[in-house]
């Protein structure tokens, strides 16, 4: 496995077909069957990175910063650059109820794209790294965001401690880093260009971990504040493209520099585009349903990077689903009233 190379006018497809052995050079290859299925499937459209609407892209590594080779010593960061695994694919999905362990279910799009391939004697050796963002409403919403490898994970590297590690590790390391690319003034203003938190820290996230597949649940209505932004003008996201990408976060020299997990752009999405799944629990053994625990929220740490204090990184995770107008007051307001110092106070710290 190495880092998947990123274009800026390039399509998913073409950077998902550099795959190579750890250590070596990434030559271009034929698209894995299962993959190409998955990246044109599902509701929303794999569009433009620069010009899409109602869709996804994958946008250049390069456009976030992460820490640097000497992070701990200097305090800089750098552009991160190729990510680790290919984006091969987006769901937004709508329940009666919260969707957990996406992937498990016999439905999912992405594992049905991979069974086949696999019963066919191809891709044997084939990851997912899925993040589930989970949004409460009168209508349970997901925006599934899915990351593959043909090749295994090396053994000892960070994202390999991070599958195969405990949920107190993956708490501590998991991370978001957001980029608004296009939204009004006011969004911007408020909640800023650039974004970085652990989500582990900050909300309720629950890990399951299948024979090959990892996916992270992040449970929005964990923390009070974004649930009750959202809940102000939830429906209203035709305005906004933001970047979202996934890390392990480095803590230790040896671990550094820090490299995403991968990166997907949300354009504009229209609520109505959602694909409506049943709620039902799929019929999978019990010790896979449950994957590997759950985790719960630390209230007493931000889990928040040097960019932003977490009220307005709330703002960048509920912008799939409010408006945007809306919560940037919202999130100024928040912050402005007494009665929420302390509620504020257990988020950052």
């Amino acid at each position: 496995m190495c880092a998947t190379k990123q274009k800026h006018r390039g399509s998913v497809a073409e950077s998902a077909a550099k795959h190579s052995n750890s250590g070596s050079t990434a030559t271009s290859m034929p698209v894995p069957g299962w993959i190409a299925e998955s990246i044109n499937g599902g509701s929303l459209r794999n569009v433009d990175v620069d010009n899409g609407i109602n869709g996804w892209a994958s946008p250049p590594g390069d456009l976030f910063s992460l820490r640097s080779v000497n992070y701990l010593t200097k305090r800089q960061k750098s552009s991160a650059g190729d990510y680790l695994l290919s984006p091969v694919g987006m769901d937004w999905l709508k329940s009666t109820s919260k969707l957990d362990n996406v992937l498990a279910r016999p439905d999912n799009r992405i594992s049905q794209a991979l069974r086949k391939a696999q019963s066919q004697g191809k891709s044997r050796k084939s990851f997912v790294f899925a993040v589930n963002l989970q949004i409460p409403g009168k209508d349970h919403y997901s925006a599934v965001f899915y990351f593959a490898t043909e090749d295994p994970i090396p053994p000892g590297s960070l994202l390999y401690r991070f599958i195969n590690g405990d949920d107190g590790f993956r708490n501590q390391r998991f991370k978001i880093v957001n980029r608004i690319v296009k939204g009004p003034w006011i969004v911007k203003k408020a909640v800023g260009n650039y974004a970085a938190c652990l989500l582990g820290k900050a909300l309720t996230c629950n890990y399951h971990r299948g024979a090959d597949y990892l996916e992270v649940d992040v449970d929005i209505a964990s923390s009070t504040i974004a649930n009750a932004i959202l809940h102000l003008a939830l429906g209203y996201v035709t305005s906004v493209t933001i970047d979202m990408g996934f890390l392990v976060e480095a803590q230790t020299e040896d671990e550094l520099p820090e490299k995403l997990i991968g990166a997907v752009r949300v354009s504009q999405i229209d609520m109505s585009s959602a694909t409506v799944v049943d709620a039902l629990t799929p019929s999978v053994p019990a010790a896979v349903a449950r994957g590997m625990g759950c985790s719960k929220v630390n209230h007493h740490t931000s889990g928040c990077d040097d960019e932003k204090p977490f009220h307005t990184q709330i703002v960048c995770w509920v912008i799939l689903s409010a408006t945007p107008l809306v919560l940037a007051f919202a999130a100024k307001f928040l912050h402005s009233l007494p009665a929420t110092e302390s509620m504020l106070h257990d988020f950052q710290g």
